[in-house]
């Protein structure tokens, strides 16, 4: 096997993310804990953006929780009628996140697309095992859709958006989405590095494995947190396709998808997969892979690939 070559920009990162202590890691929590600290870390740099109100709303999922979604409301959002809404899932490996920790980072997203972003506080792992957060953020977007007339969104301009963790939420539940229906299809998503399958593993002795930064055993824990089953005992039979949306077997009828990973990221296999098994069945995706950087390099906005990265998936949302 080759040897690994970094982004020259990202080997600046990798030399300094090195210096840190590594975080001791010996149950969930322990990975909460470490997952939640990483989180704020990658966004203290955002500076936030003048002119966004945010407002919070409380709403119904499929089995009745009360969950609460936040409404971003840039100045930006300038179309005089019916406008896009982007419909917002957070990362922390289904086990972490909030949206006090993305705040500024959502804050950033709705001034620079120039829409509005609803982002849904789902229910996190273990406390609420899957089905929780695709059904949390699946309500989101039909109540989104129902009330469109009232937040001035045109509900066939709703796209998804998730980062890592909450990637795999958004295609989860556009998956759902499909299968129940929704006063309007959903029109687009947008899927940052996402967590797709749960049947990941790499060997020990991968040369990739040092520079994971979501590593390959905060990736098990997280999964199995998620669905109550360690990977040995998990089947087709028993993981929902909502839960982990690599194993649905038909993904055609899926809305048009962006996916972009960078090629250090423990998921890049099963996102290029996923964004193949998506052309195949007749699904527009496109998909940008970033080699020589790791999970979160976008959150390192002064350098160039990250600006790139940026860019792309503005232009992939101002499409719709």
């Amino acid at each position: 096997m080759s040897p690994v070559k970094l982004n020259p920009e990202w080997e600046v990162v990798w030399q300094a993310i090195k210096l840190a202590p590594k975080p001791v890691i010996n149950d969930i929590y322990d990975l909460r804990r470490s997952a939640n600290i990483a989180l704020a870390a990658s966004v203290a740099a955002y500076e936030r953006p003048e002119g966004v109100e945010e407002t919070r709303h409380t709403i119904q999922s499929l089995d009745g929780a009360d969950i609460d979604v936040h409404r971003f409301v840039p100045s930006t959002a300038s179309d005089p009628g019916p406008q896009r809404a982007i419909v917002y899932a957070f990362g922390g490996g289904m086990i972490a996140g909030s949206i006090d920790i993305w705040r500024v980072s959502l804050n950033e997203l709705a001034h620079r697309i120039g829409s509005q972003v609803f982002a849904v506080h789902y229910r996190l792992a273990p406390e609420h095992p899957a089905p929780a957060a695709v059904e949390d953020f699946y309500s989101a977007i039909k109540w989104l859709q129902l009330h469109a007339a009232e937040f001035n969104v045109d509900p066939k301009r709703v796209v998804l958006n998730g980062k890592s963790a909450g990637g795999g939420i958004a295609a989860g539940a556009a998956l759902l989405a499909r299968d129940k229906g929704l006063p309007n299809p959903i029109a687009a998503m947008a899927l940052t590095y996402p967590m797709l399958d749960d049947r990941t593993e790499l060997p020990a002795d991968h040369p990739n494995q040092e520079y994971f930064l979501w590593t390959s055993q905060g990736n098990t824990m997280a999964w199995t947190a998620l669905l109550g089953r360690e990977r040995a005992e998990r089947t087709d039979e028993n993981v929902s396709i909502y839960a982990s949306p690599a194993r649905a077997k038909d993904l055609s009828g899926l809305p048009d998808t962006f996916i972009d990973v960078g090629g250090l990221d423990l998921f890049s296999n099963e996102d290029i997969e996923f964004a193949r098994r998506l052309a195949a069945a007749g699904v527009y995706v496109e998909l940008h892979h970033y080699p020589g950087v790791a999970h979160g390099f976008d959150s390192v906005r002064h350098t160039q690939i990250a600006q790139e990265a940026v860019l792309n998936q503005t232009r992939f949302f101002k499409r719709y």
